[in-house]
């Protein structure tokens, strides 16, 4: 009989739960126990939380312990194209009989049982990860840490706390402090945590477990720094200093997700070499990503086309920092966002910037923010503002009246998503 394509599984595990987010554990350890507990299986593992940051940090770990030799595990999402960009295994994205049979044996063994799908299939990420070996597994947490499907490693090797802000706070608390300690829910008893820039109220959370679990900290501006000096990166802790070029990936805040990347290879027990591939080899679509072919470029003629998925406001900092360093050239923002953000808060230093933006519905997405609601609110913060039926409109919009415009299709993860589809 023909095996069923990850597609059809990937849609039948959607019906297995009414909500998409539903945060608890106790679905996540049933089946794991139905599996045999195949996270006990899996390589050293390095646990990312954070609300900005993860995916960057995660691939520049990647990047510095493939650069040394070593295989490596990991797990990311929301996925942009396809699902199979969650997992990449020993280095290589799983290919579509190994995930289409872990999937199988992951909805066999739930049995039909209450399991939302980001929890099965990040169940099925780490049957994965126990079935192939390698040197290091990265797990990015989903959303929040504690009650995420990723948090059932007892022992990792390493876990990481990225910058911490306001986002997601339905599911994970109106304050900062409340936010922290759900992203401090990875720290384990005993085992070093890397924690990068965090604001003080965030940082006494994580601070304050860490003392209770025992688990040592390198914290930034603390234990280890971080800093831009005449074009080059250059890192300090308490073993000596790194004279490194700037990170491949663009802004200040790649500089500070290098440093952390960094001080996690050195507490590892890795050297120069490693960090060094950390900052020159680590690629990640969709953050500051020059896009040089595909339909939307050609329909573009001689403007830039970039695409970013940044969606909060501590993102939009960030983004109109690396925009800053890019020869001058007129910007226009084409932007599509979920009505579960702050839009006002995430385009309000991109508008010190921008000539103008052009707003988009996200295809597909029943949670979009409608093209009109968010050109108003561009509007409220002194955008030039316009809305366009889909992106390729906007372009040509755009480029009828500034041919050699900058153009960042920006605003989300699922945009970005589906215009890595569309252009390919």
């Amino acid at each position: 009989m023909t095996r069923a394509s990850s597609d059809v599984i990937l849609e039948r595990m959607m019906s297995l739960h009414p909500k998409i987010i539903d945060l608890t554990l106790d679905r996540v350890w049933r089946l794991l126990d139905a599996l045999g507990n195949p996270q006990n299986d899996l390589p050293p593992v390095i646990h990312i939380a954070g609300t900005n940051g993860k995916g960057s940090t995660q691939a520049m770990f990647r990047a510095g312990l493939e650069g040394v030799g070593k295989s490596v595990h990991a797990y990311t999402s929301p996925h942009l194209a396809r699902f199979h960009e969650r997992i990449r295994l020993a280095g290589e994205l799983i290919s579509e009989e190994a995930l289409t049979q872990v999937l199988d044996d992951c909805y066999a063994a739930n049995d039909g049982a209450n399991i939302t799908y980001f929890e099965i299939t990040t169940v099925a990420g780490l049957l994965a990860f126990a079935r192939t070996p390698a040197d290091y597994t990265l797990l990015e947490v989903g959303l929040g840490g504690r009650l995420d499907a990723t948090n059932v490693i007892d022992k990792p090797a390493l876990t990481v706390i990225t910058p911490v802000s306001i986002d997601h706070q339905q599911f994970l608390g109106d304050t900062l402090p409340e936010i922290a300690a759900e992203k401090a829910g990875i720290i384990k008893r005993g085992v070093p945590c890397i924690v990068g820039p965090q604001e003080d109220e965030a940082l006494d959370v994580i601070e304050a477990r860490a003392e209770r679990l025992g688990a040592p900290l390198m914290v930034h501006g603390q234990h280890w720094h971080v800093t831009e000096e005449r074009g080059r990166l250059v890192y300090q802790d308490e073993t000596g200093l790194l004279d490194l070029p700037l990170p491949n990936l663009i802004g200040a805040h790649q500089v500070q997700n290098a440093g952390i990347a960094i001080a996690g290879l050195r507490a590892l027990g890795f050297g120069e070499d490693a960090c060094e591939a950390a900052v020159t080899r680590a690629e990640w679509p969709a953050r500051m990503q020059r896009l040089r072919k595909g339909p939307l470029v050609k329909a573009a003629g001689p403007a830039e086309l970039w695409l970013d998925g940044g969606h909060n406001p501590a993102a939009g900092v960030a983004l109109a920092e690396a925009l800053s360093r890019l020869p001058n050239r007129p910007l226009h923002l084409i932007c599509g966002m979920l009505n579960t953000k702050d839009i006002a808060g995430y385009l309000r230093p991109l508008a010190e910037l921008a000539d103008s933006l052009t707003a988009v519905s996200i295809p597909g997405e029943a949670a979009t923010l409608p093209a009109e609601t968010t050109a108003e609110e561009a509007a409220k913060l002194g955008l030039s503002a316009a809305a366009a039926e889909n992106v390729e409109d906007a372009i040509r919009s755009i480029i009828a009246q500034t041919p050699n415009a900058r153009i960042l299709i920006c605003g989300s993860l699922y945009l970005a998503g589906d215009i890595l589809k569309t252009n390919s």
